[in-house]
């Protein structure tokens, strides 16, 4: 079976993957499985929760990412993200001037959440056409705030923060600009492009696991469908959703529109998607929009896990994010 590009999906993963995987320390509460994007380790009096994502469909503002959305990861957990490791593969030709703006990137996106960068690797790797990087996040919290994507229960509530498509607006109204701005105006491009201050989720899953979120998940690749997907997997229950309540900017409708492509299965890091029950649910809703943050109540948790429900009809795990629709190489990745 030929992979597409991108994430490799759960199908693949669990039978390809994880029964190779022996997890022989007794300390590791939460391991690799589907939908869950990082570890849970008790270490004495605390959890460390540790990540690791590389950046791979974007060819700017690659260090930020990398910093963000490793630190997203670990926020869903419920833990505050405290240390990054970052792995710099650069193609050949690269100059220090390239590397230096990069490791200026990665060391801004820490300050600003208050991470130490504390080690990594840095190398010029033949055969790859453009930068990537990898990271590593590990953060801390207690056993009481910890949360996993596999907490989802019946009954509970669906809310998603912000809205579909962020990261993936961001990276197109970057990567194809010009482009876009002779399609759609400069002023829509800017705009959109400012969309990257909006991927950090770190604060808002902060205060969710505060107020008793039973399970949290970040829609990266596959978007708002995959992440809803994703969630139903690690709690092995099902979802049933409507569409005309998750939130898609004016930017995401315009960008998608143009590329014919779906905002709710574009890679949405930004977006936050938190289950909780009913009375827990309002509670969490009315302090995310009292911090500023949007947040809107898109559906609940079933206990069925083959009902996958998008306005009542079934739905599948996408296969490719649609990202890849328009950055992929070859034409046989294309989704049909």
């Amino acid at each position: 079976m030929r992979l597409r590009s991108g994430k490799v999906g759960p199908a693949e993963l669990k039978q390809w993957l994880f029964p190779l995987v022996q997890i022989r320390d007794r300390r590791v509460i939460l391991g690799p499985g589907p939908g869950l994007d990082a570890a849970a380790i008790s270490f004495k009096s605390r959890i460390l929760v540790l990540s690791s994502d590389p950046i791979t469909g974007a060819l700017e503002n690659l260090g930020w990412l990398a910093v963000n959305i490793n630190a997203n990861d670990v926020a869903v957990l419920g833990a505050a993200p405290r240390w990054f490791l970052s792995s710099i593969f650069l193609p050949e030709g690269s100059t220090g001037q390239q590397l230096m703006r990069l490791a200026k990137e990665i060391q801004s996106a820490c300050d600003e959440l208050g991470i130490s960068l504390v080690g990594g690797h840095t190398e010029v790797t033949p055969g790859i056409d453009r930068t990537i990087v990898s990271g590593a996040m590990i953060g801390e919290t207690s056993r009481k705030r910890l949360v996993t994507p596999a907490g989802a229960k019946p009954g509970d509530i669906i809310i998603l923060t912000k809205s579909a498509g962020i990261e993936g607006t961001a990276v197109l109204a970057s990567d194809r600009g010009d482009e876009l701005a002779k399609a759609m105006g400069r002023q829509l491009v800017i705009k959109a492009q400012h969309f990257l201050r909006r991927i950090s989720i770190v604060r808002e899953a902060l205060i969710a696991a505060k107020l008793g979120a039973s399970a949290m998940h970040d829609p990266t690749e596959g978007g708002v469908l995959g992440g809803l997907h994703e969630l139903a997997e690690a709690s092995g229950v099902g979802f049933e959703v409507e569409g005309s309540k998750i939130p898609v900017e004016p930017e995401t409708t315009k960008i998608c529109k143009y590329f014919r492509i779906d905002p709710l299965r574009l890679i949405s890091s930004g977006a936050l998607l938190i289950t909780a029950k009913p009375t827990r649910a309002d509670i969490i809703v009315k302090r995310l929009r009292r911090a500023g943050i949007q947040a809107s109540k898109i559906g609940r948790i079933v206990r069925s896990r083959e009902t996958r429900l998008l306005d009542g009809k079934r739905t599948r795990y996408p296969k490719q994010d649609h990202l890849w629709r328009v950055f992929s190489p070859a034409p046989w990745e294309r989704l049909k």
